[in-house]
């Protein structure tokens, strides 16, 4: 991820230093974008901004690690909502802590270049969508906030605006617990149909082409209504896959408990 970012920020109008603890990721950042890497007390010297492209098990550990080189009035941008939402950020009031996040590139795209339609994680190629959350700080620095993240996850086509506790809704709530658990499943349901004689090829197109038409219906993205055969089952296969409490997973003790088993 700080590849990804440090490309974006290479060409852009700020000033950036970098860190970066691995001879072999010294060495790529050497090697691909021509940057040199300095130390962390180097890097925040009369910095302004700090991005904390790391892993959310380490966030906590890295921060509090740094915390000593913060100064008054420095913005400290965290790359996903769950080490902030689990309070593993230094409690220092006099900084401003800035929460981004990308959408990757939708399903449904008008992209034409084969690069950018094959660009599944965006920040490439490929236009994508950026959730952002102003946790504290005073309200003008969301903009600056803002400019950073449409730099760093570019092209952006879309930037919206959320709470701390909303983006802790859509990562791990919705996107990870919620479509990754069912996509996870489908997998399996290919690997099973499959495993009762039916060709992979034959499964694989069969799936993902029912996916993207059913997906395009149910999400809007075209007029249409699914067939009444289609409609009985999901009214008969939705309680026999689905718990009946499952939307318990977005309660807020559920999201906790989520966020801590992954920080």
């Amino acid at each position: 991820m700080g590849f990804r970012l440090s490309a974006n920020l290479k060409d852009s109008i700020f000033h950036v230093r970098h860190v970066e603890i691995s001879e072999p990721g010294r060495e790529r950042l050497r090697d691909e974008l021509g940057v040199s890497c300095i130390s962390a007390a180097e890097a925040l010297a009369g910095a302004d901004v700090v991005i904390l492209a790391v892993p959310d098990t380490v966030i906590g550990k890295i921060s509090h690690e740094l915390e000593p080189l913060y100064t008054p009035g420095m913005m400290v941008i965290v790359l996903d909502a769950a080490a902030p939402f689990a309070g593993h950020l230094p409690n220092r009031e006099d900084i401003t802590y800035f929460l981004t996040h990308p959408c990757h590139p939708p399903i449904f795209n008008d992209e034409t270049d084969i690069d950018a339609k094959r660009d599944y994680f965006g920040g490439t190629k490929a236009k994508q969508s950026v959730v952002s959350a102003l946790m504290q700080g005073p309200e003008e620095a969301y903009d600056l906030g803002e400019s950073i993240a449409k730099v760093i996850y570019a092209p952006v086509s879309n930037s919206y605006r959320v709470t701390v506790d909303q983006m802790a809704l859509l990562e791990p709530g919705l996107s990870e617990t919620v479509c990754a658990t069912l996509l996870d499943t489908m997998r399996e349901a290919l690997d099973e149909v499959v495993s009762r004689g039916v060709p992979r090829e034959a499964a694989r197109a069969f799936l993902l082409g029912h996916m993207n038409i059913l997906s395009a219906v149910i999400f809007e993205e075209i007029e249409g209504t699914f067939s009444d055969a289609c409609n009985k089952a999901i009214k008969y296969g939705k309680p026999a896959l689905i718990q009946p409490d499952w939307k318990n997973v977005f309660e807020p003790t559920a999201i906790a408990e989520s966020i801590q088993r992954i920080t």
